[in-house]
Formats: structure tokens, sequence, C-alpha cells
């Protein structure tokens, strides 16, 4: 600043000087008799200094702020993994033996810091869950399985003592209001006010349970929706991976509960054995006259007549369910 104030001055000295000296008697007033006006005014030489680095305060103010002015920068748009699985509608097309997903190992992995059973499952269902029907078999020392799934005799061993037990949530004329009432749960076995799911759960201690409910909520379709979601968010909860199956009938008419529970699997990430897509190529596609239970043949499936039945395709399936979801876990 003392540079830009000096350099006028000496311009206005050097004007004057060039004029020559001021004299009293050219003045238009001789009374005037100011010194500064009177006197010659010589020129003072001024040293203009070379810039240097050095800024005053108000320019290195001016070039700070300068410097910190935010630029616009465009945050990356990030790219969404397309979803390949098949939508709920399109349900009749899913495999009958489902893929893990990560969701599924999460509530797995969630199950096993809580202390659950890895080498236990339960089930959860109906009449068509009991170990009669339903996987007894598998735990009978006499039960020798086919040439052909010899590959399944590990999974066998692993879930030892799940396959024969009668589970307190599956019983004749269950449906899914039945499984979270505490009304219908085993005094002799249940704590009071505890409901048959949570019963089983603590009795069990399990990572996984098979959901095969549906034929029996046929005349309550409206609130068994309400009623999956309870118990599969209960389960969850819990960390115990909720195995889905839909139901070999149809009942309703429409498929609705079939449906339904392939919306639930979708939504959740779940596996779904697909057990309506594996009865489908079997005489009166596995089912009785009523339309509702299943043909029924021995658990030999390296026998052609007895793989024409419903049952034996049941077990044997959910077998392969039960390796699948095992494996994906691991």
């Amino acid at each position: 600043m003392i540079v830009r104030l000096t350099i006028p001055i000496l311009l206005l000295s050097m004007i004057l000087s060039a004029c020559g000296p001021v004299s009293v008697g050219s003045l238009a007033d001789p009374k005037i008799e100011d010194p500064l006006t009177l006197q010659p005014i010589s020129p003072t030489p001024v040293t203009v200094s070379s810039p240097t680095a050095t800024h005053s305060a108000e320019e290195t103010r001016y070039q700070v702020t300068a410097t910190l002015i935010p630029t616009e920068t465009k945050e990356p748009t990030p790219t969404k993994t397309p979803d390949k699985r098949l939508k709920p509608e399109e349900w009749q097309n899913w495999p009958v033996i489902p893929q893990v997903s990560a969701g599924a190992r999460a509530i797995f992995q969630k199950g096993q810091s809580l202390g659950n059973n890895a080498a236990a499952f339960i089930k959860v269902g109906d009449c068509e869950s009991t170990p009669t029907w339903f996987l007894g078999d598998f735990d009978k020392p006499d039960y020798q399985i086919a040439k052909d799934y010899q590959y399944l005799e590990a999974i066998i061993k692993n879930f030892k003592g799940s396959y024969e037990r009668t589970s307190l949530a599956a019983k004749s004329g269950f449906n899914a209001a039945s499984v979270l009432s505490p009304f219908w749960a085993d005094p002799k076995q249940c704590e009071k006010k505890e409901n048959p799911l949570d019963c089983e759960i603590r009795i069990m201690n399990p990572s996984f349970a098979l959901v095969t409910l549906g034929t029996n909520d046929v005349w309550h379709e409206e609130k068994f929706e309400e009623n999956l979601l309870a118990i599969v968010e209960h389960l969850i909860e819990k960390g115990i991976v909720p195995i889905l199956s839909t139901k070999a009938d149809n009942l309703e008419g429409d498929h609705a509960i079939n449906l339904i529970i392939a919306k639930v699997a979708y939504e959740y990430d779940l596996p779904m054995w697909n057990f309506w897509l594996a009865v489908q190529d079997l005489p009166d596609k596995g089912l009785q006259e009523d339309k509702a239970h299943l043909t029924w043949a021995p658990n030999r499936f390296d026998d052609p007549l007895a793989m024409k039945k419903a049952w034996p395709n049941r077990n044997l399936t959910a077998l392969q369910t039960l390796q699948s979801v095992w494996d994906g876990i691991q």
C-alpha cells in the first residue's frame, strides 16, 4: 500500500519540477505566504523495490478466500445389482430344491452366536409333518437309502434325532394360527403361556425349521399371511433359518396360499422348497381322491413304482432341500 501512495506523489513532483521554480511575484495574491506553496518543490527520489513473495494481510485474506471456494463434485451413482430371482407370481417355475442366499446365511450365523444347535431342525406344520409319514424313517437304524442317493447319508447323520421326533409344533389339524396359540401347547412339555412354536424351539434349540403349513389354512385364508409372517419373523429373531414349503393341493382353487408362501420367501430372501412342482408329473398330481392328502408308498427311492406316489417324493426332496441348505450356509 505504501508503494501505491508514493508513486502518485512522485509523478506530481516531477510535473511541478518540470514547470520550473515558482516565484512569489508570479502569484495572483502576494499575501499568500504558505511555505508549502512558495518554496520550490524538488523531486524526491523514490526507490521501488522488486515484488517479493510477501503479501499484505488484505491480499493474503483474499487469496485464502479464493482457495477455499468449494468445487462442485458429483457423487458417483451406485450401481444396483440386478435381482435375477423369479418373482413370487412365477412361483410355479421356482425350482423344487432351493438355493441358499446371503440372507439365510446371516440368519444361521446369528443363530450360532446365540448358541443354536447346528445339527438340529424342527418341523412346523400339520399331520403331514408328523414322523409317521414325514422323515421318520431316516432315524431308524435299519433304513438303507438307495444307492443313487447315498450322497444324502451325510445329511441324515448330521441331523440325527430330528427326523423321528414328534414336533410339538406339528400336529394333526394344525394351521398357522394353532402354532402361535398357547391353547394348543402340550401342557406336559410346555411352560405356562408358551405356544407350540416356542415350546419346540426351547426343547430342540434348532438352527433350521421346515415350515409346511397351508392345507388347513384354506378355511381362514385371509389370516394366513399374517400368521405366517409372525412365524417367520419369530424364527429369524431366534436365529433359526425358516425353510418354507409350497403345498401339493389347491383346495382354495386359485393357489392363493402357495402364492403367499412364495411372497414371504421372496420378501425375506428365504429358501423355499417347491414341493408343489415335485408332484406335478405324478398320477393325480400325487393327491388322493379328497384332493388334500398325499398318495403313499414306502421310501424306496430306487423303486419306480414307489416313486409314482407322493410320499417318497416328499421325503426325498425334503432331504435334498436340507442338503442344499446345509451346503449353502457353509
